[in-house]
């Protein structure tokens, strides 16, 4: 697997496939390692615990994590899914930018 994505905590993004198709959520946390993505309150998954010493049994809803190919940046500015490009400044650090307004993201 690739570790190429340039998506990070806090962004927005647009889910692209599956079932929460068309959705936008912010990013909770993103391994880059297996390029995944976590979204807040999306891909929502279910775990039960088992009763114990007298308590009930609870089940737990959490946010599971999707692949990165499955989301796509939402530019701040334009509203719109973007794909994101770099633009070096004069100190030569790099900004991410996004491809369809050219605005630094």
């Amino acid at each position: 697997m690739q570790n190429t994505t340039q998506l990070k905590k806090g962004d927005t993004a647009k889910v692209l496939s599956g079932k929460d198709k068309d959705k936008k959520a912010k990013i909770i946390e993103v391994d880059r390692k297996m390029s995944r993505v976590v979204l807040e309150g999306l891909n929502i998954r279910h775990r039960f615990e088992k009763s114990r010493a007298g308590s009930p049994g609870t089940k737990i809803s959490f946010p599971a994590s999707m692949a990165t190919g499955k989301v796509m940046l939402v530019c701040p500015h334009c509203g719109k899914p973007t794909r994101i490009g770099h633009h070096f400044l004069e100190d030569k650090s790099k900004q991410r930018i996004c491809k369809k307004c050219k605005k630094a993201i």
